[in-house]
């Protein structure tokens, strides 16, 4: 059995304003950076053997905060990347709200690739991927991964048994924790979006 607790990054200046997607130079803001901390503080007395990160600034900025409270050095893991938001990256939402393609991709999202980018079964796959090997990997440890919320949210709609439409069920906020338990023949969500707020 391994433990992974799915951390998603703190706040960006584009949040709820629009799609980072995988566009260099993203960064935490002041607020980003203070939930950052809360993380760290809120993880420091669990036993974390190993963390991996999406690449981009903004996770790898939150990894660093948490894993330097916790004394691990991040690994960083093109699986845990942002979707691959294509020709949609750096748009607003204001501007993507009348394209019929992004009302498509909100609500039949298992069946809707991003117009020069991945569908979300793609980003799926490869999470869970990932999660299966470093259960193999990772054997009775607890792992941390910080990643990005729709990847989190690929990763327990899986697991969960749901399907992946159903996604906008699941609140994954700035600067979560949830808590997944992956054994050989079971799988419990154990906590969900646990934020500061």
């Amino acid at each position: 059995m391994t433990r992974f607790l799915l951390l998603r990054h703190g706040s960006t200046d584009m949040l709820d304003r629009g799609i980072s997607g995988r566009a260099p130079g993203i960064h935490l803001n002041a607020r980003g950076q203070a939930e950052a901390r809360w993380l760290a503080e809120h993880l420091r007395a669990r036993h974390v053997a190993a963390m991996y990160a999406s690449p981009l600034e903004r996770t790898w900025q939150t990894a660093e905060v948490v894993a330097a409270q916790l004394g691990l050095t991040p690994i960083a893991n093109d699986a845990l990347l942002e979707l691959h938001f294509g020709e949609w990256t750096g748009q607003s939402f204001d501007a993507l709200a009348p394209d019929p393609r992004w009302r498509d991709f909100n609500t039949f999202r298992c069946g809707t690739r991003i117009p020069g980018g991945e569908l979300m079964l793609e980003t799926q796959f490869r999470v869970v991927r990932l999660l299966i090997e470093l259960r193999e990997k990772h054997a009775d440890a607890t792992v941390a991964l910080v990643t990005h919320g729709d990847v989190i949210k690929a990763a327990l709609t899986y697991f969960l048994g749901m399907p992946l439409d159903f996604h906008v069920r699941l609140e994954i906020g700035p600067a979560s924790c949830s808590e997944l338990e992956l054994g050989r023949d079971y799988v419990r969500v154990l906590c969900l979006n646990e934020t500061a707020s």
